[in-house]
């Protein structure tokens, strides 16, 4: 199956056609688990999360109306998911980055900081680190994460102008706290 038959693996699966949801979730998966772990950056949150979405879009996918490809369906399905799930577990700082994850980082000082970026990435507030993630972590431009967010371009670049600007302050802190601490 090529990737251009999505939208006929969601009509089947629809009608009923287990194979055809199993292909449309085995194709998605990888995907969806990346958002999910960019979201939270906690490798157990994000399975969660996709199993949610997973078990979402079981339920959801009659409501699938093809306006939007079905990958920019599926992005604003597995962030909602994520989104309840934060809300019903009560954690607003989900952007602890495990040790193990981190990659890249030659020296403890700027895995240290990596962390403490991700965890002020995190403490954003949804709608400006949904943005922020769509765009910088899944390399969507400001129309299709807009698509996503169904919001309007500008509105992205907005939220991404504000999470900037928050994660700039942070960043002067850290100078300010590295120089003078």
């Amino acid at each position: 199956m090529t990737a251009d038959n999505d939208a006929e693996l969601v009509k089947k699966a629809v009608r009923g056609d287990a194979r055809a949801f199993e292909e449309l979730v085995n194709r998605h998966y990888a995907a969806m688990f990346r958002m999910a772990f960019k979201w939270c950056g906690n490798r157990a949150n994000a399975e969660d999360i996709t199993q949610n979405a997973c078990i979402k879009l079981a339920r959801s996918l009659k409501t699938y109306e093809h306006k939007a490809s079905f990958t920019t369906w599926l992005y604003r399905l597995v962030i909602n998911t994520a989104i309840d799930m934060q809300r019903a577990e009560k954690r607003h700082d989900h952007a602890q980055t495990e040790a193990d994850e981190m990659q890249g980082h030659e020296n403890p000082e700027s895995a240290y900081y990596a962390q403490e970026m991700m965890r002020q990435i995190g403490k954003l507030p949804e709608k400006e680190k949904t943005a922020l993630l769509l765009v910088f972590g899944e390399g969507m431009n400001h129309a299709e994460a807009a698509c996503v967010m169904a919001v309007k371009e500008s509105t992205v670049s907005w939220y991404i102008h504000e999470a900037r600007k928050k994660l700039e302050q942070f960043e002067t802190r850290q100078n300010k706290e590295r120089h003078h601490g």
